[in-house]
């Protein structure tokens, strides 16, 4: 079976906030979408050429003087209608996560419990630091952008990362202690 890309509607909702330049979606994803859907600054431009060709997005090509043409996207009405349509169809599956950390615990008989423990405690602390990003980040939008029609729906995939980030570090430190008793055995 295809998989849909749906990265192409991540940015056809792009284009309904004030990104309207592919460095400007770029810039919006590297502080926002990043967290939870990657996408590559080389897939940005040929999604948006599909787009356009689509009927989804129109283009504005500006001259600039010792630049190259300055291309500003718009969502058409189209794109709207087929946003919509995605936004409104029902989630196929729940995505599968690779996991380089559940891997080598999985296999983790063939190392040393303290080397298991070390590789949960570096876990445990990239999740601190994410989950005080996140904190920082919903700090600034409920402070600096509340009036955005947006702010609400930004708010709750923060709340995803931050409940998330918090199990995955309360899990961190559970499996510490079972591993240390299970070496204390």
């Amino acid at each position: 079976m295809n998989k849909e890309n749906n990265t192409r509607y991540a940015i056809l909702g792009l284009l309904t906030t004030d990104c309207t330049t592919g460095y400007s979606i770029k810039q919006m994803i590297d502080r926002s979408l990043n967290h939870f859907w990657k996408i590559s600054y080389g897939q940005i431009y040929p999604i948006l050429k599909d787009l356009v060709e689509e009927g989804y997005a129109s283009v504005r090509v500006t001259k600039q003087e010792d630049k190259p043409d300055k291309k500003e996207y718009s969502i058409t009405a189209e794109g709207k209608q087929e946003l919509q349509s995605w936004l409104q169809k029902p989630l196929q599956e729940i995505p599968t996560e690779k996991n380089e950390l559940l891997l080598k615990l999985f296999f983790s008989r063939h190392q040393d419990v303290d080397q298991s423990i070390e590789l949960l405690n570096q876990q445990q602390n990239k999740l601190l630091d994410r989950y005080n990003t996140y904190l920082g980040i919903k700090e600034m939008i409920t402070n600096e952008l509340s009036d955005e029609v947006d702010s609400v729906f930004w708010i709750l995939t923060l709340d995803y990362g931050l409940v998330t980030t918090k199990a995955a570090i309360d899990w961190c430190e559970n499996s510490k202690k079972k591993l240390r008793n299970q070496k204390e055995e």
